[in-house]
């Protein structure tokens, strides 16, 4: 049922971040293939024009080359292997600034609108492909008939184009046969050039309404239903029962290394149920005592278990206690209103370990902590 209902709901939402890139991820991103045709026809028409006279003397010293046997080489049995390597490579170079170009062109249209990407994802065969409902579907929808339209108009674009641009160069085409090889075929490549170049800028009212049109169709079909984007939140925020687990281990773990600071503490004040705060104070590396370990409670009773069994002195000063536990963090030194009260302590633990073995024990102190007790149990 919960399914039934995202499939009801309304895709309003516009794709978060992290489907933007799942998508380009799977390959899908938007693409116009009008663009590059677009590019491709520009860059090979400028190039015609610009390299125009290099590409006709090249091509008459080609053709000229081809046509030219000697009556030796004839006789000769590998003389048209060598001939056909030769025009192969001066085919390539002849052609091999064009290609570039061309190249070019093909890789710059993809990078303009959606970037470069290469997933394995869309390389994988789907058998959902080859399913003939949906491929009726994408014919006969709206991407579909996009593609008739498209279709149409470039065919009516560009052959009105063709034929308004034979019409005003006519007298130059039919003039090339009066004129002698070399400029004729100079004359041909320029032409040629040039009615690529009227045809590839028809293109461009091509290109400029198919590229808006594939963009607007990507975004939406990467809508979100807000259900989606409620479960997308959980996934990366984390869904409450999970991050609730996460704090408990979290607690768990520094509660471990808390208790493991225990025996190494110098004194541990009581309150004598509700808390207990762990202090220790090494003169040569701490300014004031520091606090590590503390706890209310279950904790405190934990705390208070661990500093007997490691032989931590004891003390009973609920002020003090409670002032500690309420103003100092754990891993914090005390701050200095509470230095005389805690001085007080730690001479009284000083004079229980060293006091001789059959002296009584000094009496415990009642430290005063003035304006720094907050109320408390």
């Amino acid at each position: 049922m919960a399914e039934e209902r995202d499939d009801n709901q309304e895709r309003t939402e516009q794709p978060t971040p992290k489907r933007l890139q799942e998508s380009r991820e799977k390959g899908q991103v938007p693409r116009s293939r009008e663009l590059t045709m677009t590019l491709v026809m520009l860059v090979g028409s400028g190039s015609l024009l610009v390299f125009g006279g290099w590409f006709a003397d090249r091509f008459r010293a080609l053709l000229a080359g081809g046509f030219r046997i000697e009556r030796a080489s004839l006789y000769d049995d590998g003389f048209m292997l060598r001939r056909l390597v030769d025009l192969t490579v001066d085919s390539f170079v002849l052609l091999g600034p064009l290609l570039f170009a061309l190249l070019v062109a093909a890789l710059a249209a993809p990078a303009l609108l959606g970037g470069w990407v290469f997933s394995w994802q869309a390389m994988a065969p789907k058998l959902d492909r080859m399913d003939p409902l949906k491929g009726l579907k994408r014919v006969f929808g709206s991407q579909g008939l996009m593609e008739l339209l498209k279709a149409m108009g470039k065919f009516l674009v560009v052959a009105a184009a063709a034929a308004f641009f034979l019409w005003l160069i006519a007298d130059r085409f039919l003039a090339l046969s009066r004129l002698p090889v070399v400029p004729a075929i100079a004359d041909a490549v320029w032409l040629a050039g040039l009615a690529l170049l009227v045809t590839s800028a028809a293109l461009v009212v091509i290109a400029a309404v198919d590229v808006p049109f594939q963009l607007v169709t990507h975004y939406k079909q990467l809508r979100m239903t807000r259900q989606e984007v409620r479960e997308e939140l959980k996934q990366t925020e984390g869904r409450p029962e999970v991050k609730g687990r996460i704090r408990s281990l979290q607690q768990e773990l520094a509660n471990r290394r808390m208790m493991e600071a225990v025996p190494d503490a110098d004194i541990v004040i009581t309150n004598p149920v509700h808390f207990a705060v762990a202090l220790r104070f090494d003169a040569q590396k701490m300014v004031a005592p520091v606090v590590v370990a503390k706890g209310s409670e279950l904790v405190a009773l934990a705390i208070r278990r661990v500093a007997e069994d490691a032989g931590v002195p004891l003390l009973e000063a609920p002020p003090l206690a409670r002032a500690l536990y309420r103003s100092v963090d754990l891993g914090q030194a005390i701050p200095p209103q509470l230095y005389v009260a805690v001085a007080e302590v730690l001479a009284w633990v000083h004079q229980v370990r060293t006091r001789p073995v059959d002296a009584p024990p000094p009496p415990p102190p009642n430290p005063d902590v003035g304006n720094s007790e907050e109320d408390g149990p």
